[in-house]
């Protein structure tokens, strides 16, 4: 189990792309009507992480599988087919078990468990406009064939998002959640964001990675700083809805910055990675944000 409490910030830029659509309004992308801005659930992001980890090597529990009807398997039928219904035997080998838990409705058997590692829904830092794309495919449907067939789909033509997450060492104590096994979540949130298979493709291409945090508290502080997200924002020259690149934005760490200083000694380390592209307001770059305690890029960005 891991000893530290920690918390992530995390921010990824979509260009040209729909981050997560909503299957109930036509995939459309999810916008908070009232104040313009665009919606990415947890489990969007959760589901990217478990594409690049099964990418990475490492064995996933939530995935899709059929059966010989072409029905999906039941989260209970995996585990018995697989795990002999064995609990133990799915913590050592599923690591996305291990980071967000899972619920098992099996009968005398049925077992929950609480993820350690927790997101809150990402936000982008400024409203967002929606656009829908139309187009002609050459192949025809089957109701009409002698001619192509109308598409369309929707994507905003830019916005910048925030992720907080935490992971909460208590809760790791029952799904055996490792160091190493955060280290390669981070890994798999960098780079699939950009890279995995489900984010390649044609609505989602247009990811990139800009920068991630990780806050290792000391051990046996029961604390965090809390609402990361809520101490992050950006500054720019152009009205929200022109914004179409991250050159035209500058991140602001400032009050995050205020809340660091007043927490510096229940801090041990600072882990991150940040894209070259990314500009921060005066004062509050990383190592401005961070100052006085031990600051480290992450060790597989090195590799």
């Amino acid at each position: 189990m891991i000893k530290n409490r920690r918390e992530y910030l995390f921010f990824y830029d979509v260009t040209d792309a729909n981050p997560n659509g909503d299957p109930i309004d036509e995939n459309r992308p999810r916008i908070d009507e009232e104040v313009g801005t665009c919606i990415v659930t947890d489990t969007r992001l959760k589901r990217t992480i478990r594409d690049e980890l099964l990418d990475m090597g490492e064995e996933i529990f939530i995935r899709e599988e059929r059966k010989e009807d072409g029905s999906l398997m039941t989260k209970e039928e995996l585990f018995e087919k697989y795990y002999k219904g064995d609990y133990e035997e799915l913590l050592k080998r599923c690591i996305d078990i291990r980071l967000f838990g899972g619920t098992f409705a099996i009968g005398k058997k049925a077992r929950s468990y609480t993820g350690p590692v927790q997101f809150k829904f990402g936000r982008s830092l400024h409203k967002v406009s929606v656009k829908l794309i139309k187009g002609t495919t050459v192949m025809p449907s089957g109701e009409s064939k002698e001619q192509g067939t109308i598409t369309d789909f929707y994507v905003i033509p830019y916005g910048l998002f925030c992720f907080y997450g935490i992971a909460n060492e208590k809760a790791s104590e029952d799904t055996k959640l490792t160091d190493s096994d955060l280290e390669k979540m981070t890994k798999a949130m960098w780079f699939g964001v950009k890279e995995s298979t489900d984010v390649i493709s044609r609505s989602k291409f247009g990811h990139m990675p800009r920068l991630l945090i990780e806050i290792v508290y000391k051990e046996g502080e029961r604390f965090h700083i809390g609402e990361l997200n809520k101490l992050v924002n950006v500054e720019k020259d152009v009205d929200d809805l022109a914004i179409r690149d991250i050159s035209q934005l500058k991140l602001s760490l400032l009050p995050l910055k205020s809340a660091v200083e007043k927490n510096r000694e229940k801090i041990e380390k600072v882990y991150y990675v940040v894209d070259d592209r990314v500009s921060f307001v005066q004062g509050s770059s990383i190592e401005e944000v961070f100052k006085d305690i031990p600051l480290e890029r992450f060790q597989w960005i090195e590799s």
